[in-house]
């Protein structure tokens, strides 16, 4: 008999409420830590209103994952609901604990999880959950969907151009220095995920080169993989956002193109007005593409 299988991730995933709704996710809320104390992403504030303290905040706020008596309460009620077991998919593990929190709360609350580490955040969290759940319907077990998950986690990209340094800054992540030096001679610094840790990839001047270097990450993975979608992602900058969609959209055309917000806990570190692209790649496919490429030279 197939197990019922219930969905579990986090706010770094910041999937909308309509996906949430449509496809049964149950998700953990990532905490921003102001002064007067923890906020629960998407639940104690809005988008809107977490970067209107952001902007007033004396004290740089933090991140924190959930508490792990919260995390042991949804395991335990997914249990009673008649669950026979869990995939949960987190952030990596090197910018929350929520992961290795997934291994004790299913022991506490004696419930089979099976946690992944996504080794990223944001769309590609998105495309692992709709893995997994097509997996599901075609009935493969828990095990065999977490392995193809975690396929999927090493073919991810994410890379981001914060607007400025000065939320690196404040966060810890650059010195005073870095960050008046860069806003004095227009430096953009462009940030990717390796192996699941944030990494500076590239110091570059102007925005526009940055941008240009980011798409040509994505160019060279289409030399070997289709890559069929990809997502514009921001901190608080649609309209910056929107605009780099529409051009994009003229130089890949066989792309689709999605405009997405990424988490609050990004927007702590990053900073408002930060700009990115991310993609899943799909290298199963890229013998199709080498095979067209020989069809035309015949």
């Amino acid at each position: 008999m197939k197990k019922k299988i219930a969905w579990v991730t986090d706010t770094a995933a910041l999937l909308d409420e309509k996906y949430i709704q449509d496809n049964h996710i149950h998700v953990l809320p990532l905490n921003i830590v102001f002064e007067e104390g923890a906020l629960r992403e998407t639940v104690d504030m809005t988008h809107d209103e977490f970067y209107d303290k952001l902007r007033s905040a004396k004290t740089h706020p933090k991140t924190s994952q959930p508490a792990i008596g919260e995390v042991v309460e949804l395991y335990q009620s997914l249990k009673q609901q008649g669950y026979a077991c869990a995939i949960a998919i987190h952030t990596s593990q090197h910018l929350s604990g929520t992961y290795l929190s997934a291994f004790t709360a299913a022991e506490q609350a004696q419930f089979e999880v099976h946690p992944v580490d996504s080794k990223i955040g944001s769309f590609p969290m998105m495309k692992m959950i709709e893995l997994g759940q097509q997996l599901e319907r075609e009935g493969f077990e828990p095990a065999a969907i977490v392995e193809r998950i975690n396929e999927l986690a090493d073919l991810s990209k994410l890379s981001f151009i914060p607007s400025s340094l000065s939320q690196l800054h404040k966060s810890g992540r650059v010195t005073g220095t870095q960050a008046f030096l860069s806003n004095l001679l227009n430096i953009k610094v462009v940030i990717s995920f390796d192996n699941g840790k944030v990494v500076m990839k590239e110091k570059i001047r102007t925005a526009t080169k940055a941008k240009a270097y980011v798409e040509n990450l994505l160019t060279i993975d289409l030399e070997s993989s289709m890559i069929p979608e990809v997502a514009v992602i921001h901190c608080n900058n649609e309209e910056g956002a929107r605009c780099w969609q529409a051009s994009l959209e003229k130089a890949y055309p066989l792309i689709t193109f999605h405009v997405l917000p990424l988490s609050a806990c990004v927007g702590v570190h990053a900073g408002e007005g930060t700009l990115g692209l991310s993609w899943v790649c799909q290298p199963e496919l890229a013998a199709y593409k080498q095979l067209e490429k020989e069809l035309v030279t015949l």
